[in-house]
């Protein structure tokens, strides 16, 4: 049997949070509905935060752990994103060059919505499977920015879409992907794909995302039912409610959760609303844990409530993971793996809730003010110099060095790492 899956893995949501309940109040939101959302913080990019800082702070802790002999053995960095800030050059020669990676080494990027992750991770995946290079690891980054400046006008956008802002966070999960799948062992050949075009979300302008939230929610509905059926016809005796000890969702926001998964065990396990709120609660909000608190993070959302279900969940014994990834446009996949406590212990190490604790909570004002700067680093940015004097009690609340982005020249990007 192939023994494939995810070695190590790591969470950096940033140094600074926003209480979206708060940011509800300030934008005169339906704050009744808003209760319905299952949303309560989000990770908020400073200006000197970017996919690459996030990404980096996410890796670094993986990458130090292994020995110099294990290091060299990444032959593979995958890029996951949405927020890239360059047509051609891959966000992962800046990954490969600040964690000091060998040079034999295939670098390059994914990009395909929130879906991006995964697509990373079963490239990865698959890579290693092949064993072409066998002993090889793939390192799998998926990282995302929200810098939020909507797109106004037109007719396909709702007035709900405002609920996009307390939505979208910022923040990147790191997964090392190799044949000793310590942390998650997928279930190889496991596998339900489904995708299709439509338009439900979409990022057409410099820093500008847009789309129909009514549209978004059919589709992610659609996909997340077919995506197990697809499933169901390679995995033979698969029963929704039994065969998963946890479920893990692409969360953009709980409330499109609870509604997927109350979808799938009305249509499919024929469950009773009392089965399906108590299911709901057991299998489903271990995962939403870690999501709740950092907001969507596109392409490594899905990768984070993997952490999270692992995080919170109960590994006293093994048990399978059923997820769910779904990326607007759209492309949606199942798939699932086994977590045993080693895999558990391991990844609690890292202390990801602790560091999410630690986060500078923004007041409303310093928020709007970060948002009146964002245009400072946006796509297509040539020369410019980050002010480190802008929140700076963000470079202390974590309590170990931080890489973040110093300037940008002719171009290029320049980091430097903060005790």
């Amino acid at each position: 049997m192939s023994i494939v899956g995810i070695e190590a893995m790591n969470v950096f949501a940033g140094t600074a949070c926003l209480d979206v309940k708060k940011l509800a109040r300030h934008r005169n939101l339906d704050t009744a509905r808003f209760e319905n959302l299952l949303m309560k913080e989000k990770t908020v990019a400073l200006p000197y935060e970017d996919p690459i800082t996030f990404g980096v702070n996410a890796a670094k802790p993986i990458v130090d752990a292994l020995s110099p002999a294990e290091k060299e053995r990444i032959e593979m960095v995958v890029a996951c994103t949405e927020s890239a800030f360059d047509f051609g050059k891959s966000m992962s020669t800046y990954f490969h060059d600040l964690l000091g990676l060998n040079r034999n080494c295939r670098l390059f990027e994914l990009k395909n919505a929130c879906y991006s992750g995964t697509a990373g991770m079963q490239t990865a995946v698959n890579f290693i499977l092949s064993r072409t290079s066998p002993g090889a690891k793939a390192l799998v980054i998926a990282s995302d920015v929200s810098r939020f400046m909507v797109e106004k006008g037109g007719s396909a956008l709702s007035e709900d879409w405002s609920f996009a802002e307390p939505s979208g966070g910022s923040g990147a999960v790191a997964m090392l992907v190799s044949d000793r799948p310590y942390v998650f062992q997928l279930d190889v050949g496991a596998n339900g794909y489904y995708g299709y075009e439509v338009c439900d979300t979409c990022r057409p302008t410099v820093g500008g995302d847009a789309g129909d939230s009514d549209l978004s929610l059919l589709s992610y509905l659609d996909c997340c039912e077919n995506a197990f059926r697809e499933y169901q016809k390679r995995v033979e005796g698969v029963d929704y409610r039994t065969t998963f000890d946890y479920l893990v969702f692409h969360t953009p926001f709980g409330g499109m959760v609870k509604g997927a998964h109350r979808n799938v065990m009305r249509k499919i396990a024929r469950a009773k609303p009392q089965e399906i709120e108590e299911d709901f609660e057991k299998r489903v909000m271990p995962g939403m844990m870690y999501c709740l608190r950092v907001a969507n993070i596109m392409g490594a959302t899905t990768a984070l409530s993997i952490a999270g279900t692992i995080d919170n969940g109960d590994f006293s014994s093994p048990r399978r993971l059923g997820c769910f990834s779904y990326g607007s446009g759209c492309c949606s996949e199942f798939f699932s793996g086994v977590v045993k406590k080693e895999g558990q212990e391991r990844l609690q190490s890292l202390r990801i809730g602790e560091m999410l604790d630690k986060r500078y909570e923004l007041s409303m004002e310093e928020y709007d003010e970060l948002l009146a700067g964002n245009k400072a680093v946006q796509f297509g940015t040539r020369n410019v110099s980050l002010d480190w004097n802008i929140i700076p009690e963000s470079r202390k609340v974590l309590g170990k060095e931080i890489l973040f982005l110093r300037e940008i020249k002719e171009f290029h990007r320049e980091y430097e790492w903060v005790s």
